[in-house]
């Protein structure tokens, strides 16, 4: 087997914050540079975890969004610049990414994530980030998410509050999704555009997010499966709560337990 390539001198110089982390180290950095992020979603969400990402030097980032880019979408949306309105989120996430980092490929995918081709969308990818604007995506996000036994980071957020966990559901005694939202097929939904949401607050979001996804390629720290971020930015407050496995969820019983 052939020794891994060492990085470059730019490569050094680009990413030497990390490198200097005892908990990332170069080592670590090869294995963000050798990692494959999934990420549902370019919105409020997704946009700043794509730059935080791509600056992380993350190698390979699989975007996927149906979406094009809206004037409206710019108070949150960093990734996109004005002359972006109009373009595919995906194509004009991977032209501000190959400006940010040439490191760094982004696969676009320009299409609806659903039931139907979940698992074929993110096959192979290190880990999921989830930061969708729909039940039904999530759902079936998380359902493929936890067929293929790929670690999800999903993200929500509304009007002034956020939340963030790290499934695993196949592990013994850790939650999937459907732990804390059940099986529910249908909830009522109020989008960014009926409710409002705060722009700055997507970034907070998007970038917790990203720091979980590079958790989750270089582990360091502890493990935050199990718990539930809750932010409340009216109240200026971070919550973790417990998130604990449902004895009666489908991930508890025989067909997930592998």
């Amino acid at each position: 087997m052939a020794a891994e390539p060492a990085l470059s001198d730019a490569q050094l110089e680009r990413y030497a914050r990390h490198i200097v982390l005892r908990e990332v180290g170069g080592d670590g950095q090869k294995r963000l540079l050798r990692g494959v992020a999934a990420i549902v979603g370019a919105g409020g969400i997704g946009s700043p975890l794509i730059q935080a990402l791509a600056a992380a030097g993350v190698g390979t980032l699989r975007v996927i969004d149906d979406d094009t880019v809206a004037l409206s979408n710019l108070q949150r949306q960093t990734l996109f610049t004005t002359d972006a309105v109009g373009a595919a989120k995906v194509e004009a996430a991977r032209d501000a990414v190959e400006a940010l980092n040439p490191d760094v490929t982004v696969e676009p995918r320009q299409l609806r994530i659903d039931g139907g081709n979940a698992e074929a969308l993110l096959a192979g990818a290190d880990v999921v980030i989830d930061g969708s604007d729909n039940f039904a995506t999530r759902l079936a996000v998380a359902d493929a998410a936890q067929a293929l036994r790929i670690p999800l980071v999903s993200a929500a957020v509304g009007q002034f509050d956020g939340q963030l966990a790290v499934y695993r559901g196949w592990e013994a005694g850790l939650p999937c999704y459907r732990c804390l939202v059940g099986d529910a097929p249908e909830r009522p939904e109020a989008s960014c555009a009926d409710q409002g949401v705060l722009g700055a607050l997507t970034g907070v979001m998007g970038h917790l997010a990203a720091l979980e996804a590079i958790r989750v390629l270089v582990p360091f720290g502890a493990d935050p499966a199990g718990t539930l971020l809750l932010v409340d930015a009216l109240g200026f407050r971070f919550r973790t709560i417990a998130l604990p496995k449902d004895p009666g969820c489908r991930c508890a019983g025989p067909p997930c337990a592998g």
